[in-house]
């Protein structure tokens, strides 16, 4: 994978979501963009340098697109569904249950990429 695709990835995701954002809204836009391709970008930069170069620019187009209050409000929405899905898979006795520790993987990745999108300012060290 070289840097010019991780680039063209996150751009293609981004124009996406402005699509999303105009026909269904800002959750359905935020869903998509954060809660879904951010979340795998972010686990896919700790793998692969190309990936861990473009975070910084993605994350900085997910802080553009989205004003800080909305961004604020929708990590929070997606951070109570997140905690009450949590629970429920912790509880089922289903047969084949997530494992705790992908679970807490799951928990980790959402905060880094929460911390990301709330920083005060954005670094690149």
């Amino acid at each position: 994978m070289n840097a010019g695709k991780a680039h063209k990835i996150w751009i293609e995701q981004c124009e996406a979501a402005q699509t999303i954002k105009a026909r269904f809204g800002l959750t359905a836009a935020f869903d998509y963009l954060v809660g879904e391709k951010l979340m795998s970008f972010t686990s896919t930069a700790s793998r692969h340098p190309d990936f861990a170069r473009e975070l910084p620019r993605f994350v900085s187009e997910v802080r553009r697109m989205f004003a800080p209050d909305e961004i604020g409000a929708q990590l929070a929405q997606i951070e109570r569904s997140q905690n009450e899905r949590n629970v429920d898979v912790l509880e089922e006795d289903d047969l084949l249950p997530e494992s705790p520790a992908a679970v807490a993987e799951c928990v980790q990745q959402f905060m880094r990429v929460k911390e990301l999108l709330t920083a005060p300012m954005l670094g690149t060290s």
